[in-house]
């Protein structure tokens, strides 16, 4: 038997998604058939080298946070593959997950949600070493303390509570819980996008060198393109469940090819207000994704689109020579 036949694929990358869906069922009737599925994520790929960051950016209800936790197998998905470090992970094998789930965490979105309101400090940072049972009582502790240290707060922090604590605070604490494991590869999901703007800078800062100290690979969700910019390596542009685009964070930000990516980026704020902004403004709503439209799923939205764009479904087509640019538009040569 092959490597590949045994769910082991040869890759220098550290993760590989590969034609990944999540559908979401809809249940209705006196026995709750299913009537409809709806596609939060469709046929996703993509893949991410050890302390790289791959942003990835779009409306809300796009998918984003979705791929993150199917990626992770907190939602299983509905179809695809996830290989890390060449081996694929699979949620029929819970021993091997779990085992796996040390080196892939996550920063959740929401730092009022996410943590417990009924657990002390101390306890929250170190559920993930009880979980896994590494090290002993003493060894654990000496971890949390560690970690606490490396986000920035003091150690009196310990035998509080969450309430008791600002939303970066509590933020700092979620990424404490994170880095606990010494992961790999996070996901962070939409970080910032709770807390005010001058706290914003310093979670930023903080991830940032962690993955410098590190190596921390990171999935880094977020609708903020100033954010996004500033800290991936690659971007990938999210339309109802589908990457429309993805480049380096350089080529995106200079050279947007998909008119999707052309209007989110004309939205950004400029900081010299003389600059008269050049907006591209879409019409209409983002479609549902119980019922995506046929071909393009952006055609309904897109100024430029033809007939090819409502019979067609696009895939994404390499616009450079090494391929690290790649564009799902029928009109983007």
């Amino acid at each position: 038997m092959s490597q590949t036949d045994k769910g082991v694929k040869s890759s220098a990358s550290l993760l590989e998604v590969r034609q990944l869906k999540k559908y979401f069922p809809v249940r209705g009737g006196v026995f709750g058939r299913i009537q409809n599925q709806v596609k939060a994520v469709d046929d996703v790929s993509f893949s991410l080298g050890r302390g790289q960051t791959l942003g990835l950016v779009g409306e809300s209800g796009c998918g984003k946070s979705t791929l993150g936790r199917a990626v992770l197998y907190l939602q299983s998905p509905s179809s695809g593959e996830v290989y890390f470090e060449g081996e694929r992970l699979d949620a029929r094998n819970k021993p091997a997950l779990l085992a796996r789930r040390r080196d892939m965490q996550i920063i959740f979105q929401d730092p009022f949600a996410s943590l417990s309101p009924r657990r002390t400090v101390a306890q929250i940072i170190r559920e993930p070493l009880d979980v896994q049972q590494l090290g002993s009582a003493a060894e654990r502790r000496e971890r949390v303390e560690a970690q606490l240290n490396v986000v920035g707060l003091r150690q009196n922090a310990l035998n509080r509570y969450p309430h008791e604590f600002s939303g970066g605070q509590r933020q700092r604490i979620g990424i404490a819980r994170a880095l606990v494991l010494d992961p790999k590869f996070i996901v962070a999901d939409e970080p910032v996008s709770a807390l005010d703007v001058s706290v914003q800078s310093q979670v930023l800062n903080l991830i940032e060198k962690l993955q410098a100290d590190h190596g921390i690979a990171f999935l880094f969700i977020s609708h903020d393109l100033a954010v996004i910019q500033h800290v991936s390596n690659v971007v990938a542009v999210m339309y109802l469940g589908r990457i429309v685009e993805q480049a380096s964070a350089t080529e995106i930000y200079r050279s947007p090819k998909h008119p999707y990516t052309q209007a989110l980026l004309s939205a950004i704020p400029q900081p010299d207000p003389r600059r008269k902004p050049d907006r591209i403004v879409l019409q209409g709503d983002v479609p549902s994704p119980m019922n995506p439209p046929s071909g393009c799923t952006f055609h309904t939205r897109c100024p430029l689109a033809v007939e090819q764009c409502r019979l067609e479904n696009p895939v994404l087509t390499k616009m450079n020579s090494s391929g690290t640019h790649q564009v799902a538009c029928h009109l983007a040569e």
